[in-house]
């Protein structure tokens, strides 16, 4: 038999073991929590934008079709909007899809023709749709709005209008973007010059309703809107029911990131889409040429 001294004694070490090991637990528990965050560049309360680079392919020319880069060029952009924080996926599609949860907004910065990851499967073009469905803003740059007719439809209802091989029209020329209409992706943006690989000829839904174009540019008409509706490069979408898109041809090649122009429109459409006010005098889009160096993805020419 213990006496009453000694059950005390031995009560209050079990409780002393029982606590540290519960405040062990609850520090680890935590730790592990905030380096899932950590690594999905979740916070609580933060904007959510999630970021979905393409396969960029290890043969090419420098800088060509760099998802990958262009995606890490928008992460550094967009943080410097006050509690927006990008979280980045590669090779077109998570790995663990609740990445996808909560999103304000999602991008598409990949290859187009049907190579989009997204569209293998039913199961991803049910998850896209579901997002659609609940309102979260949708972005496609460049290549990401080239369709296939099988799902032409379908993605029109996302975007607004898609480019279709059939009826659409791409190539590289110059273009000279000296004016854009009033509206709160267009805040800030200042002229530039390029020589980018468009696609135009965009198919619109019908009567273009919802529609706003932001940027127009084709070989006859330059950057100009004379070539009115098929030229077309930037647009807008306020979707029927609920929840915005934007869409942008350009950016071809990782070096039209250094566009200050071309940056200030894309950063402010995506942020559009998030739902996030646009400052009037544009959001922050600072980076400079080493910077921009850096991020591009080491290849092997062709």
């Amino acid at each position: 038999m213990y006496s009453n001294k000694s059950r005390k004694m031995m009560l209050a070490i079990f409780e002393f073991r029982w606590i540290s090991h519960f405040a062990v637990f609850l520090s680890v528990t935590s730790a592990a929590y905030s380096s899932v965050q950590a690594q999905r560049g979740f916070a609580d309360n933060a904007d959510r934008i999630v970021l979905v680079a393409g396969e960029t392919a290890l043969i090419d020319a420098a800088g060509h079709h760099d998802y990958v880069a262009g995606c890490e060029c928008l992460d550094v952009l967009l943080r410097q909007t006050r509690g927006v924080q990008p979280v980045q996926v590669r090779n077109g599609w998570p790995e663990d899809e609740s990445v996808f949860n909560q999103a304000k907004s999602v991008v598409f910065y990949t290859d187009g023709g049907g190579q989009q990851a997204f569209l293998g499967g039913p199961r991803r073009l049910e998850k896209i749709q579901s997002l659609v469905d609940a309102g979260v803003g949708i972005v496609m740059i460049h290549q990401a709005v080239d369709y296939p007719e099988a799902f032409a439809d379908q993605a029109k209802n996302w975007l607004g209008g898609v480019y279709v091989k059939s009826a659409s029209s791409r190539g590289h020329w110059d273009s000279q973007h000296v004016e854009f209409p009033r509206h709160p992706i267009t805040r800030g943006v200042t002229p530039w010059k390029i020589n980018d690989g468009w696609l135009n000829g965009i198919q619109f839904v019908d009567a273009m309703r919802g529609i706003t174009p932001l940027l127009w540019s084709g070989k006859e008409y330059a950057g100009s809107r004379a070539g009115l509706d098929k030229d077309i490069v930037a647009w807008c979408y306020d979707r029927p029911n609920g929840g915005r898109s934007f869409s942008f041809t350009g950016l071809d090649a990782h070096s039209a990131w250094s566009q200050t122009g071309m940056r200030q429109l894309v950063v402010n459409g995506i942020l559009w889409t998030a739902g996030i006010a646009v400052p009037e005098d544009g959001a922050a889009c600072e980076i400079d040429g080493t910077q921009l160096l850096k991020m591009q993805t080491p290849r092997t020419p062709k």
